[in-house]
């Protein structure tokens, strides 16, 4: 059995970077899976040693820094956090960081603890429903539900392996129909590749809601990561987006995650109070606030990259967009 130990103190750590596509930092868990850091493009994993034996060890994408020979970090998309061999609540203080040769790095930690590093910075609320709970959607929400049901929409789920191809495809369609609605940054529309590496995955499902005519209304897929079912990505089609199918598509992955006995992640709004973390909030029961960590590793250098730039608290500082 394994004793974490919880690194508050000033005990010198040392941190190396190993370029090596996060092979280190591989685990079961879908946000360090194989599949999921081949998509993400990650190239390095952090390796912070603390003796006998003990480590964290963290995926990251190491990024040229435009315009100088210096370079900086950051983690793939979703909650990665790290693989903790025994170490995990690092005082970022204890750690040297000069071995990593990188000015920063932009750490995305786990929803549910333990965390890599002490003193996170609070991010958005992202919102659960766990089955363990009392479960009371909106009644709005109900009566879409039920709505829907009467006019003969059905929604399934399987393993995202073995969805056909029409239902990838549907999948597809819904999401980058969504994604030109929301007016989504490039980041988001993601190429065939990637999806690919996602449906090949065996901590993937895809849970589909199908109109009466038999197309694909809306669907999401849903990965398992740190003991939580998240709804990843997902979509409506413009076709049937006034009958609000994802209200069923949800209904589909609650299921899921009870078989399974996760919690359901069904993330948070794009900003605080907007209409989408509304929206989720009346299907949950519980919520968790997302921490991330932000490293400076060369200040010197940090300082000099930063000054003139845009104040506030985007990190890092010197990639802050301008107006």
């Amino acid at each position: 059995m394994t004793t974490t130990v919880h690194m508050t103190t000033m005990t010198r750590l040392k941190a190396v970077l190993v370029p090596d596509k996060g092979r280190s930092a591989l685990s079961e868990d879908y946000f360090r899976s194989e599949h999921h850091l081949r998509a993400e493009g990650v190239t390095h994993t952090l390796i912070v040693e603390g003796g006998e034996k003990r480590g964290l060890r963290i995926p990251l994408i190491v990024r040229p820094i435009e315009g100088t020979p210096y370079r900086d970090a950051v983690s793939p998309y979703g909650y990665p956090s790290g693989v903790m061999d025994g170490l995990s609540e690092v005082s970022k203080e204890a750690v040297d960081w000069h071995g990593t040769e990188l000015v920063s790095v932009f750490v995305r930690d786990r929803l549910r603890g333990p965390q890599c590093f002490a003193g996170g910075t609070e991010r958005n609320e992202v919102f659960f429903i766990d089955p363990r709970l009392p479960i009371e959607f909106r009644e709005m929400h109900r009566r879409q539900i039920r709505r829907n049901l009467r006019l003969g929409f059905t929604s399934t789920y399987c393993p995202a392996r073995e969805a056909s191809l029409e239902e990838r495809e549907g999948f597809k369609d819904a999401y980058r129909q969504t994604m030109v609605r929301d007016e989504a940054s490039p980041r988001y529309f993601f190429p065939d590749s990637y999806f690919e590496e996602l449906f090949s995955s065996p901590a993937a499902w895809l849970a589909t809601a199908r109109a009466p005519d038999g197309q694909v209304a809306s669907a999401a897929v849903g990965v398992s990561s740190d003991g939580v079912l998240h709804y990843y990505l997902g979509g409506t089609t413009n076709a049937y987006l006034a009958r609000s199918p994802a209200k069923n598509v949800f209904t589909a992955l609650l299921e899921l995650s009870r078989q399974l006995g996760m919690p359901l992640n069904l993330g948070g709004g794009m900003h605080p109070g907007d209409s989408l973390e509304a929206f989720k909030r009346g299907f949950a029961n519980a919520s968790f606030r997302l921490y991330t960590h932000e490293l400076i590793c060369n200040p010197e250098v940090y300082a000099h990259l930063s000054a003139g730039g845009p104040h506030g608290d985007y990190f890092p500082a010197y990639r802050a967009p301008r107006r």
